[in-house]
Protein backbone atom coordinates (compact mmCIF):
# COMPACT_ATOMS: atom_id res chain seq x y z
CA UNK A 1 0.00 0.00 0.00
CA UNK A 2 1.75 3.74 -1.27
CA UNK A 3 1.56 6.13 1.31
CA UNK A 4 0.41 9.16 -0.09
CA UNK A 5 1.85 12.39 1.60
CA UNK A 6 -0.16 13.24 4.22
CA UNK A 7 1.39 16.44 6.74
CA UNK A 8 -0.42 18.53 9.24
CA UNK A 9 1.09 21.17 10.76
CA UNK A 10 -0.48 23.77 13.49
CA UNK A 11 0.34 26.43 15.07
CA UNK A 12 -0.84 28.41 18.37
CA UNK A 13 0.41 31.70 18.93
CA UNK A 14 -0.58 33.77 22.12
CA UNK A 15 1.96 36.63 22.59
CA UNK A 16 -0.21 37.38 25.93
CA UNK A 17 1.29 34.59 27.29
CA UNK A 18 4.35 34.20 25.23
CA UNK A 19 2.88 31.20 23.65
CA UNK A 20 4.49 30.08 20.08
CA UNK A 21 3.27 26.21 19.61
CA UNK A 22 3.54 24.34 16.76
CA UNK A 23 2.41 20.51 16.19
CA UNK A 24 3.08 18.61 13.43
CA UNK A 25 2.08 15.05 11.90
CA UNK A 26 2.94 12.74 9.26
CA UNK A 27 2.26 9.08 8.10
CA UNK A 28 5.95 7.41 6.93
CA UNK A 29 6.72 4.39 5.38
CA UNK A 30 9.79 2.74 5.14
CA UNK A 31 11.29 0.19 2.29
CA UNK A 32 9.48 -2.73 4.08
CA UNK A 33 6.41 -1.79 4.50
CA UNK A 34 6.59 -0.73 8.07
CA UNK A 35 4.29 2.36 8.85
CA UNK A 36 4.19 4.97 11.49
CA UNK A 37 2.97 7.77 12.57
CA UNK A 38 5.32 11.11 13.22
CA UNK A 39 4.18 13.26 16.06
CA UNK A 40 7.03 16.62 16.35
CA UNK A 41 6.02 19.53 18.29
CA UNK A 42 7.55 22.19 20.49
CA UNK A 43 8.00 25.78 20.27
CA UNK A 44 8.21 27.52 16.86
CA UNK A 45 12.20 28.20 15.78
CA UNK A 46 13.26 25.06 18.19
CA UNK A 47 14.26 21.33 16.80
CA UNK A 48 10.87 20.77 19.58
CA UNK A 49 10.39 16.44 20.40
CA UNK A 50 9.44 13.92 18.19
CA UNK A 51 7.38 10.76 19.02
CA UNK A 52 7.16 7.80 16.68
CA UNK A 53 4.15 5.69 16.83
CA UNK A 54 4.18 2.08 14.74
CA UNK A 55 0.90 1.51 12.82
CA UNK A 56 -0.43 -2.51 12.88
CA UNK A 57 -1.25 -4.09 9.79
CA UNK A 58 -4.80 -3.46 10.35
CA UNK A 59 -5.35 -0.25 11.39
CA UNK A 60 -5.64 2.62 9.11
CA UNK A 61 -3.20 5.46 10.24
CA UNK A 62 -4.79 8.68 8.70
CA UNK A 63 -7.81 8.14 11.04
CA UNK A 64 -5.44 8.39 13.75
CA UNK A 65 -4.11 11.30 12.33
CA UNK A 66 -7.30 13.06 11.29
CA UNK A 67 -8.21 12.26 15.39
CA UNK A 68 -4.94 14.03 16.79
CA UNK A 69 -5.25 16.71 14.03
CA UNK A 70 -9.03 17.18 15.38
CA UNK A 71 -8.11 17.12 18.74
CA UNK A 72 -5.27 19.50 18.43
CA UNK A 73 -7.59 22.33 16.54
CA UNK A 74 -10.52 22.02 19.14
CA UNK A 75 -6.68 23.21 21.92
CA UNK A 76 -6.74 26.34 19.82
CA UNK A 77 -4.01 25.41 17.24
CA UNK A 78 -4.62 26.94 13.43
CA UNK A 79 -3.63 24.66 10.62
CA UNK A 80 -1.19 26.32 8.51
Amino acid sequence: MPIQPSPFYAERLDPARNMARFYALEVCEDLFGTIWLERRWGRIGSRGQIKVELIGRGEDPFTRLAALARKKTQRGYQQK
